[in-house]
């Protein structure tokens, strides 16, 4: 297995496949690189190299004790791009992975990175405040935080069926991937799956967003029940410079599970895309 030392006493573990190009994918909470899957199977046959990697605390990478903030969590990203030498990458991060992605710009300048990809993601702030009236009320996480360590298992099961937009009347996901989404999630420390919720709740990034200057793609659902579409997917296509926004129309917050195939053709739409050329202004 492939195991890349980010911090003393931290290995994260990452897949590689393919050749070309190179795409980072980010995965959500409480994940792991696993949930792309069908990113996974499909992207390098079109001449991309991808790299998903578990996140600190979840799947098979190092669980340590603290240290889930996004400083932490950029710094890992960061390690992953150096030691993996990947250059021209385009960053895809999902839900919280998203925060990754933009204090990695803020923190550590972009470097290595040639375009963005925020699909369903916690950025700008999913936090409601007086200055973010559509954020989600604090006493959810509150809630989430203590179902989670109340009785975790149970929490994730109902989680898992939101996530997907699963009800009485609706099943876009099998049962059979429900039970897969329950495993790798369990297999996240609960010490983490805690921590983590702080940090993708109450981290602001709107004075972080405009450091995004590459081409970025923001997708969202509009029937997200799990980071709701107005302070995240509308706020951060406002807030990044020149950002391509596509919606969902009824998609969930798992729309990579649930729109496979349409995620897949629009993230190969935007990553083979030419880059703009920047031009310089003669001087007179």
């Amino acid at each position: 297995m492939s195991y890349i030392q980010s911090a003393p006493g931290v290995q994260l573990f990452y897949q590689d496949w393919g050749t070309g190009r190179p795409v980072v994918l980010i995965h959500g909470w409480p994940l792991s690189h696993e949930m792309f899957e069908y990113q996974l199977m499909e992207l390098p046959k079109h001449g991309l190299r991808c790299v998903a990697y578990d996140r600190r605390g979840f799947g098979k990478s190092s669980k340590p004790w603290e240290s889930y903030d996004y400083d932490a969590l950029a710094d890992d990203l960061k390690a992953v791009l150096d030691e993996l030498d990947l250059n021209e990458v385009t960053l895809v991060g999902f839900s919280m992975g998203g925060g990754e992605v933009v204090r990695y710009f803020s923190r550590h300048g972009g470097a290595r990175v040639a375009k963005v990809v925020l699909l369903g993601s916690v950025t700008p702030y999913l936090l409601h405040t007086a200055d973010n009236p559509d954020g989600v009320p604090p006493e959810m996480f509150d809630q989430i935080v203590a179902k989670i360590r109340e009785d975790r298992a149970d929490f994730l099961t109902s989680f898992n069926k939101q996530f997907f937009g699963v009800s009485l009347i609706s099943h876009p996901v099998s049962q059979a991937t429900l039970d897969w989404c329950q495993t790798l999630a369990m297999l996240g420390s609960p010490k983490a799956t805690v921590d983590c919720v702080r940090s993708f709740s109450e981290t602001d990034f709107r004075s972080e967003m405009a450091r995004i200057n590459v081409p970025a793609l923001v997708i969202h659902g509009d029937a997200d029940q799990t980071v709701p579409i107005k302070p995240t997917g509308e706020q951060a296509a406002k807030m990044i410079p020149n950002a391509q926004y596509i919606v969902y129309k009824g998609a969930p917050h798992g729309f990579y599970q649930t729109e496979k195939d349409r995620l897949n053709q629009d993230l190969l739409s935007f990553i083979q895309a030419p880059a703009p050329v920047k031009t310089v202004s003669p001087a007179y």
